[in-house]
């Protein structure tokens, strides 16, 4: 690698420090090393354009952003919460539990951490305010619990991971069922040892037919999740044709059960969409010329050299990994750790064997982590806007959820089963 190389690394290391966003430091740096290397740019737009437009798995990422636009209706989530409490009962703590509990309903529909804090994040916080518990703690479990959102199926990460690595958008579905499970499972067990300390307030209890009214309404939402996994996991519907029906189904549940979609309201529904999809293609495009960049320059290989000649093992390499993705989790965002590193080190994923499916799974949790992580952790502020609750109050009550999130990444990296189990069982 010469001088017009590391001249765009060093674009694109300033455009970052100076919180130029990543999409304009991406394309900034990728031009000018076009220009320097005398490359024909029209090709390489040609060949980027090209993949892009026949990326079928591609087009599943419109589909779920539409689907949770929809899910993220006021009626649609008022059902749900209701019927979650209903579920949980009179425990000491039931409304920690319901932010658990929704994140994992609402992850099934969305595939989206963001999507599920700043959707139904603001409902769960002030719910939990209203009836005695600390923001910042508040706060602190909906950045948590919507780590779950992007691990359990649907997944937009496990859609952009499965692009960049060839790996099957089935398979990283259903390898993020177990993991999501032990997720939840994880919160829970922190939410009843921190409730039980803190004397957190008991949850209502509703009679049957309360219960069954909160149920009923709720029912058609909740139907979503299950028409996804049965599609997928049946093999009936690839996961971007489920994307598809999910989108279909939510657009008439929020007209005919709902009645929340006005005409106006699908307008915006739309405008919205486009604009997510808009930044995520952008994206795309940019860091597509980048790692066309990184192969011409043959630096993944060299990255491969050099660590197959500290260790072959491969759950040091993943133990690596995992280090180097905590450190830039706290200070990049999700896509920049997607699309600037992934295509870095699959190289050596792939020279020492480790299973496609697990590395994204595994990967996927660790960037999810960084969402949560000081000092830049995305989901953090956005609880804090929403909240108007002071960061490091929020911080303060996020790191022992980190500490529990942590382990569950420990457990899936060091045992695959526990991603692979379902999908060698479904194959």
């Amino acid at each position: 690698m010469d001088l017009q190389f590391y001249l765009p690394i060093a674009i694109l290391a300033l455009t970052l420090l100076f919180n130029v966003p990543i999409t304009y430091g991406m394309l900034a740096s990728g031009v000018f090393y076009l220009l320097v290397s005398g490359a024909d740019i029209g090709m390489i737009v040609d060949q980027v354009m090209g993949t892009m437009f026949t990326g079928y798995v591609l087009m599943a990422v419109p589909l779920f952003i539409f689907t949770a636009n929809v899910m993220n209706s006021g009626k649609v989530t008022d059902s749900m919460f209701e019927f979650c409490k209903g579920l949980i009962g009179k425990k000491r703590g039931a409304l920690a539990y319901v932010n658990v509990l929704i994140s994992l309903i609402f992850s099934g529909m969305t595939g989206s951490a963001i999507a599920d804090a700043s959707g139904i994040g603001i409902i769960e916080i002030n719910a939990m305010k209203k009836d005695g518990y600390d923001k910042p703690f508040s706060c602190a479990l909906t950045a948590a619990s919507a780590t779950i959102g992007p691990i359990f199926p649907p997944s937009i990460p496990f859609v952009i991971y499965a692009m960049l690595s060839g790996a099957s958008v089935g398979s990283l579905f259903m390898g993020g069922m177990i993991p999501g499970l032990i997720i939840a499972v994880a919160l829970v067990i922190y939410i009843a040892i921190i409730s039980k300390k803190r004397k957190y307030p008991t949850g209502s209890v509703y009679t049957l037919k309360e219960f069954m009214h909160f149920t009923l309404k709720a029912f058609p939402a909740l139907l979503t999740p299950v028409i996804l996994l049965v599609g997928i996991y049946s093999g009936i519907v690839t996961p971007t044709e489920a994307g598809a029906i999910a989108a279909f189904y939510s657009l008439i549940i929020a007209i005919f059960a709902y009645r929340v979609l006005t005409f106006k309201a699908f307008l915006k529904t739309l405008k919205d969409t486009a604009l997510q999809t808009g930044a995520i293609t952008i994206l795309t495009g940019a860091a597509s010329v980048f790692s066309y960049i990184v192969a011409r320059e043959n630096m993944p290989a060299m990255i491969a050299g050099f660590m197959m000649s500290v260790t072959t093992n491969k759950y040091l390499i993943l133990f690596f990994f995992n280090i180097l993705f905590l450190i830039l989790g706290m200070f990049l965002d999700t896509s920049t750790l997607q699309f600037i590193f992934i295509p870095m080190v699959l190289p050596i994923v792939n020279a020492v064997g480790i299973d496609l499916v697990h590395f994204g799974v595994v990967i996927s949790l660790n960037m999810m982590i960084g969402l949560s992580t000081p000092p830049f952790g995305f989901l953090l502020f956005i609880t804090s806007g929403i909240s108007k609750t002071p960061m490091v109050d929020i911080v303060r009550e996020i790191l022992p959820m980190v500490g529990v999130l942590l382990i569950v990444l420990f457990l899936i990296t060091f045992i695959p089963d526990i991603v692979l189990f379902v999908p060698r069982m479904l194959r």
